[in-house]
């Protein structure tokens, strides 16, 4: 910050998305196994993130959150906003599901993986550390919230995903690249810095990929 205490770095406009591992922190869950699991994660977000043309050059520096991933994604005509809810996320379903279907009874205890998702768009602030502002913000209480944590309970999917109402009203609404506006709902609200956010949740399925 300069001496009238304004920020002297510019804004930049990211799509997030954001993904944290259930029941990291489960008792059979030893550290070698956490690190298994993140591991694993991170495999299979590089190859959705490969199917969906996000290359390096299209987003920031991965945030490592332990048993988590927070992703900005920079705004290009050709990884379009819709390519993440098409491509990249079922695509990950559907290593999730796969990996998931090879456990065995007993291991499934152990190494299960099932994930929340939060995706949002916004201006934020980036440096070599990292990423910072009310977008990212919006975007971690999403995934936080244990409303999304009790969705995921609820179901046998292993991913689900909530959005923030731009992503909804911008993308979702419009039913953009085949997405079925129908398979989102509204569920909870989150505020940020005194503002109310609606968030749409979706359990999305492996079986249909954007071709």
């Amino acid at each position: 910050m300069n001496g009238s205490g304004s920020v002297t770095s510019h804004p930049v406009h990211r799509s997030i998305l954001a993904l944290d591992i259930e029941s990291s922190t489960a008792p059979l869950r030893t550290n070698p196994i956490k690190k298994e699991l993140r591991d694993l994660l991170y495999g299979f977000l590089n190859k959705a993130m490969e199917y969906a043309g996000v290359g390096e050059e299209r987003h920031d520096r991965l945030d490592d959150r332990g048993d988590g991933i927070l992703l900005p994604i920079r705004p290009v005509d050709d990884v379009p906003k819709t390519f993440l809810l098409s491509r990249l996320v079922p695509e990950l379903t559907r290593q999730l599901t796969d990996y998931n279907l090879g456990l065995s009874s007993v291991e499934r205890m152990r190494r299960e993986l099932r994930v929340r998702a939060a995706i949002h768009a916004g201006d934020i602030l980036c440096d070599e550390t990292g990423c910072i502002g009310e977008a990212v913000d919006v975007a971690c209480r999403m995934l936080d919230s244990p409303k999304l944590k009790a969705v995921l309970r609820s179901v046998p999917a292993p991913m689900v995903l909530a959005v923030s109402s731009e992503i909804y009203w911008g993308i979702v609404r419009h039913e953009y690249g085949g997405i079925d506006a129908s398979d989102y709902h509204p569920h909870y609200s989150v505020v940020v810095c005194g503002r109310r956010q609606q968030v749409f949740v979706h359990v999305p399925s492996p079986l249909v990929l954007a071709s």
